[in-house]
């Protein structure tokens, strides 16, 4: 469950972490670097592929600054992994929504 979001910050099961992270079967990876900075490639889910959730959310930033290129939604399609890509304010809404019915993975892109 995640508690709280706010500029630079998020709040999981009571842990706060100021970088960006990815939630994969239930566990929080901290530190999510992706390879192309703003945009997000195939190697940047690596784990989150392997572990075949139902649906990837995608939290974006607070203003929408990181980009989902049409290659990356494609890869998602052909594994038939749903896609929600949002700011990350609606993003952390619809991963605790989806969380408790769904298998869900996340990354939250927590600045821009």
């Amino acid at each position: 469950m995640i508690d709280s979001y706010k500029f630079g910050s998020i709040v999981i099961d009571g842990r706060r972490f100021t970088a960006d992270v990815k939630i994969v079967d239930g566990e929080v990876v901290p530190g999510w670097w992706r390879k192309e900075g703003h945009s997000i490639c195939e190697e940047d889910i690596a784990d989150i592929l392997v572990a075949k959730p139902d649906v990837l959310i995608i939290g974006t930033g607070a203003y929408g600054g990181l980009r989902v290129p049409e290659r990356f939604r494609k890869l998602l399609r052909s594994e038939d992994i749903e896609l929600i890509a949002a700011p990350t304010a609606e993003a952390v809404d619809a991963y605790n929504e989806l969380a408790a019915t769904k298998k869900v993975a996340a990354g939250f892109h927590l600045t821009c």
